[in-house]
């Protein structure tokens, strides 16, 4: 039979999942993601016209837009199935505006491309949400503005070719400043004692010394220590009190694109890009032999945490049949959403739920079957009851000496017996103590005293800043990725060993937009504009007026800046090898470097050195910092000839 229907998608992935579930009478076709924005070389918004954007044809989406429009042309309907949040809406939109003005065009929308999930939103088409529209405009308009703007006074002051962004350079504010307090900490030393008991039974514990006198036991140096071993020997240990707390730990709601991030990162090491593109591949279609390609995962950008009635019916159902009753709560559990959270939308949760992960390994890749498995697990503990444990707090007195100790029984796994979280330091307590009695004596059998020094903040790793974006109510579920993606990008920071740290070009970035633009660099300011645009699609706040609200002031600050900000001249010793002036410290995307004072009229700029020889035989070059996408690492000056490279200096450290 003859295609009827034209149905248009972002991706070709989605595009052939869909159409083997909708059959023959569909033509299924992929718009390539956006099919228009606003242009590169210019502003592209009309400010004195209310904000209108000005938005061009992607040159690359020329040949995709003709070819639906001719699929088109003998077809009786138009579905538009592009992704439930904000961009899938102005992109389905865009695609009506600009293809199809005078047709009418059908907007269906889904959570999870599953066939009966497809079949109940064709069903049910709807017309195009004109305030998610409003609210993505919103958006990009707010990001043009900043960065169209911003980015020459940063030409100005460092470099050309920089570029600043609105929401990413309040997170580079958020990780220099994490660096600096890094670099600010002085570490403090401290001692701890530990005993090691027995009982009269021959049962063994360890208790921690927590009390001099009334006071906190505070052990500042080895010698302090060392005297109060050999004080603590002398004296006679007895239990002064046990008490017994039972304590509940209810489950984790299943995951929002936030929490995937984290738990993604802090359990299997994944990056948050990474993350996202397998739960996109798992959300666009795996194909599972004889039943083709089905979406395993509902949508993965959403914050949140609701779950379709018909799910929470299909997992109570397993929990009953992989556990005993025990494991079922009498209702099922629901969990508080946060502020503004799109309560359309759903959790990240498993399509196929009466199927074990292991039955569907054999078709996903390693790394697919890990991510997945995660959100089943999350998904399936989310409804069950919650652990138990009795925690037994020990407290031991010696003369004027107080000692404690606590330990942790299980007493009912509950959820865990699906799935637990990356514990963090302590959750879990210590292994059981065995059974005390109030003034019962002890044998001391040791006592260890140890040495420790306070820790710095730890960097940001993917984990951290996604959960730092989300608290301070910085970014969205689609833009998480994207924010950390354009640090790395334009130089501002790298990863090191997994975690962020600013490059001296992203610390010089962050300080000039925080001298001459403390609004936009304000964490509080930026949350503030997320909850506007949030506003915008809710229907309750005009787009027109949060943009104009925003452009005022941030247009005196661009005048002050243009008018106070000087070129940065940083003079060195050396002088240029080709015409004699002196040699200047200039920034670029790849790190600091040596130029010429006599720019444009002489170009000669070279790398500047590490003075640190190069240690291949024979060589005689230096190390020089460089850069690439993965991060910076140390060249031998003679490549090509030599190709030495590492990422340490501390791998070589003679001086050249």
């Amino acid at each position: 039979m003859k295609d009827k229907n034209l149905v248009i998608v972002e991706s070709p992935t989605k595009a052939k999942t869909i159409g083997k579930i909708l059959g023959n009478e569909f033509c299924v076709l992929s718009s390539m993601g956006h099919i228009i924005d606003l242009p590169k070389t210019e502003l592209g918004v009309d400010i004195e016209q209310g904000f209108q954007p000005r938005y061009v044809v992607i040159s690359q989406r020329k040949k995709v837009l003709a070819a639906l429009k001719k699929e088109a042309k003998d077809l009786e309907q138009i579905y538009v199935a592009t992704d439930p949040d904000r961009e899938g809406e102005a992109i389905g939109w865009h695609i009506k505006e600009k293809l199809f003005k005078d047709r009418k065009v059908l907007r269906v929308v889904f959570h999870e491309i599953t066939p009966a999930a497809i079949k109940e939103s064709f069903a049910h088409p709807r017309q195009f949400d004109t305030n998610m529209i409003e609210a993505q405009i919103g958006r990009r308009v707010l990001d043009r503005l900043v960065g169209y703007f911003l980015s020459p006074l940063l030409w100005k002051k460092i470099t050309r070719g920089l570029s600043a962004g609105r929401v990413q350079s309040v997170a580079l504010r958020l990780i220099v400043e994490r660096e600096r307090q890094i670099e600010k900490f002085v570490p403090q030393e401290y001692w701890e004692i530990e005993a090691q008991f027995k009982t009269e039974k021959g049962e063994s514990f360890t208790a921690r010394l927590d009390k001099i006198g009334e006071e906190k036991a505070q052990i500042n140096s080895q010698a302090e220590a060392e005297l109060l071993t050999q004080d603590l020997k002398q004296q006679s240990f007895y239990v002064k009190s046990v008490k017994e707390t039972e304590k509940k730990r209810n489950p984790d709601p299943p995951f929002t694109t936030s929490t995937l991030q984290q738990e993604a990162f802090n359990k299997l090491r994944f990056n948050a890009k990474k993350t996202m593109l397998l739960a996109q591949q798992l959300y666009e279609g795996i194909d599972i032999g004889e039943e083709g390609p089905v979406g395993l995962i509902t949508y993965m950008r959403t914050d949140s945490t609701q779950v379709a009635p018909e799910a929470i019916k299909e997992v109570r159902s397993l929990i009953l049949k992989l556990f005993s009753p025990e494991y079922l709560p009498q209702v099922p559990n629901a969990y508080k959403a946060k502020k503004l959270a799109q309560e359309a939308h759903e959790a990240i949760r498993p399509t196929l739920i009466g199927r074990a992960p292991q039955e569907l390994e054999k078709f996903l890749q390693p790394d697919q079957y890990k991510l997945y498995e995660l959100i089943y697990r999350r998904f399936v503990a989310s409804q069950m009851t919650p652990a138990r444990s009795l925690v037994t707090s020990v407290a031991i007195e010696a003369g004027k000496y107080g000692l404690s100790a606590s330990g942790t029984t299980v007493l009912f796994d509950g959820f865990t017996a699906m799935y637990n979280r990356q514990k963090e330091n302590g959750e879990e307590g210590k292994p059981g103590i065995p059974p005390l009695q109030e003034k019962q004596p002890l044998t001391l059998a040791g006592l260890e005293p140890s040495q420790h020094f306070t820790k710095p903040p730890a960097r940001f790793s993917d984990s951290s800043i996604v959960k730092t974006l989300e608290e301070e109510g910085i970014g969205r579920p689609s833009t998480y990725v994207p924010i950390i993606s354009t640090l790395i990008t334009r130089g501002y920071v790298h990863r090191v060993k997994g975690y962020f740290q600013p490059t001296e070009l992203g610390c010089k970035v962050c300080d000039l937009l925080v001298e001459y633009f403390p609004k936009v660099m304000d964490v509080k300011f930026t949350a503030l504009m997320e909850e506007e645009l949030d506003l915008i699609e809710e229907g309750k706040i005009d787009r027109m007026k949060v943009l104009e609200d925003f452009y005022q002031p941030f247009k005196t600050s661009i005048e002050f800046a243009h008018t106070n900000i000087k070129k940065e001249v940083i003079s060195t010793d050396e002088v240029c090898q080709l015409c004699g002036k002196p040699m200047v410290i200039k920034w670029g995307r790849k790190g600091k470097f040596l130029s010429c004072s006599g720019f444009p009229e002489c170009k000669f700029s070279k790398s500047i050195t590490t003075g640190v020889k190069c240690p291949q035989p024979g060589c005689g070059g230096e190390l020089l910092e460089r850069r690439s996408r993965r991060g910076f690492f140390y060249g031998c000056s003679n490549y090509p000839k030599c190709t030495y490279i590492t990422t340490k200096l501390a791998d070589t450290q003679e001086q050249a």
